[in-house]
């Protein structure tokens, strides 16, 4: 493995300086800084449990556990923008306006819990989920509960296809952009629907 460079390197580096907590971090970061992508780094952890470096069940324990207090980062600076500061950042926002924050926020009241959860495995929506969250004080326990079931159901399919793929672990990366690409597709062609729906409606209501 010592062949591998950039952050492919960085993070098998990690994981055979300390093992499993290792793949932890590289986990959690990858919260803070999308160039290091979980689609990369978990089929990372899988390959190198299939070499002996780490046990199957630490590269899965581990990995969420790093998904985790990731995540509880971003919902503690949720937490700390709180609902005052969001709508003062919204009322500056062009093409949005607090009636529309209002709206989510009624839904993410109503199903906060299946966002959290089902966000957990949306590529561009796992980490940012935590942030509303917090800004809606969503309880802390029913938070971690749901971001680690989610978590875990993630990361268990990509570090078990490293782990069974083994050298071959970068398939799982080609396939794992396709579908990146393909949400990343519907969340713009969602934001442009949105966007012409409300240049619409003030078209309709300029007299």
């Amino acid at each position: 493995m010592s062949d591998l460079g950039g952050i492919a390197g960085w993070a098998v580096s990690l994981m055979e300086a300390i093992g499993g907590p290792g793949a932890g971090i590289a986990v959690a970061a990858e919260n803070f800084f999308p160039p290091l992508p979980s689609e990369v780094i978990l089929p990372l952890a899988g390959f190198t449990a299939s070499q002996g470096g780490i046990s199957l069940f630490g590269a899965l324990f581990w990995t969420t556990a790093g998904s985790v207090i990731g995540a509880l980062v971003l919902y503690w600076l949720g937490v700390e923008l709180g609902r005052d500061r969001m709508y003062a950042v919204v009322d500056r926002m062009p093409f949005v306006d607090t009636a529309d924050l209002a709206k989510a926020e009624d839904w993410f009241d109503r199903h906060g819990r299946s966002a959290v959860f089902f966000g957990r495995m949306i590529p561009m929506v796992r980490s940012g989920i935590s942030i509303p969250a917090g800004v809606s004080r969503m309880p802390i326990p029913q938070f971690t509960l749901y971001t680690a079931l989610g978590s875990l159901i993630w990361n268990s399919i990509f570090v078990l296809a490293g782990y069974f793929l083994g050298a071959n672990w970068r398939y799982v990366e080609n396939y794992a952009a396709v579908f990146q690409y393909v949400v990343i597709g519907i969340i713009a062609a969602l934001i442009a629907w949105f966007v012409v729906k409300k240049l619409r409606s003030s078209d309709v209501e300029t007299p």
